[in-house]
């Protein structure tokens, strides 16, 4: 087994080299799909962004039920829940592209510095470098901030919806109402962190491509 496993990190690593260099023969290099990726990163947690405040507003709905067909409501959030957990998962999934480009990028810098036979344009280089690791360590801090900051809402969210499937009555609306104001205080939170994660990607696109 451990030969086993051992093998496929051979197996996705290689692809991974094989992936990057197959866009290096078509003029597409490294920088090139980090930035791709940081803006994708980027649209995809303004959508989450979208999706958690949609969730919220539902999450209000049941709290607010007044009469009527709460099995409705009921449905429709845990379709909420449901929406968020997959773009949850999507930022997580961009998140990890993002670090997997960018890990190759640095290693092939670095390695490329003992390339250079001018000490002028290798100081300059690997200041560059610093620079931009710097920056980029700054942009997945934020961003995994965002990752950590979806898992109490979704954590919320899950408690909310099983306890209702199971409980599906008026009193048991009455019993969550305190949990609206904790919900809303995490789902702020978290988009203070996306916003903060955005504008950073606004920040280290611009820095990299100038």
């Amino acid at each position: 087994m451990r030969w086993l496993l051992i093998a496929l990190v051979f197996a996705l690593s290689g692809c991974q080299s094989a992936y990057y260099a197959a866009w290096e023969k078509l003029g597409v290099e490294k920088r090139d799909i980090l930035v791709d990726r940081v803006e994708d990163t980027r649209e995809t947690q303004q959508d989450a962004q979208e999706q958690f405040s949609s969730a919220l507003e539902q999450f209000s709905t049941l709290i607010n039920y007044d009469g009527g067909e709460l099995q409705r409501v009921y449905e429709q959030l845990s379709d909420e829940y449901e929406s968020s957990k997959n773009a949850a998962e999507a930022v997580t999934a961009r998140i990890d592209s993002v670090e997997s480009v960018a890990e190759a990028l640095f290693d092939e810098w670095q390695s490329e510095l003992d390339s250079y036979t001018n000490a002028n344009l290798r100081r300059d280089s690997e200041r560059q470098l610093k620079d931009t690791r710097r920056r980029y360590e700054n942009l997945l801090r934020s961003m995994r901030r965002v990752e950590s900051s979806m898992d109490p809402v979704l954590a919320s969210l899950q408690d909310n919806v099983l306890y209702l499937k199971h409980n599906l009555n008026a009193n048991a609306v009455g019993a969550l109402q305190g949990e609206l104001q904790s919900i809303s205080q995490n789902v702020s939170r978290l988009i203070q962190e996306m916003n903060a994660a955005i504008a950073q990607s606004d920040e280290f696109i611009k820095s990299i491509q100038g």
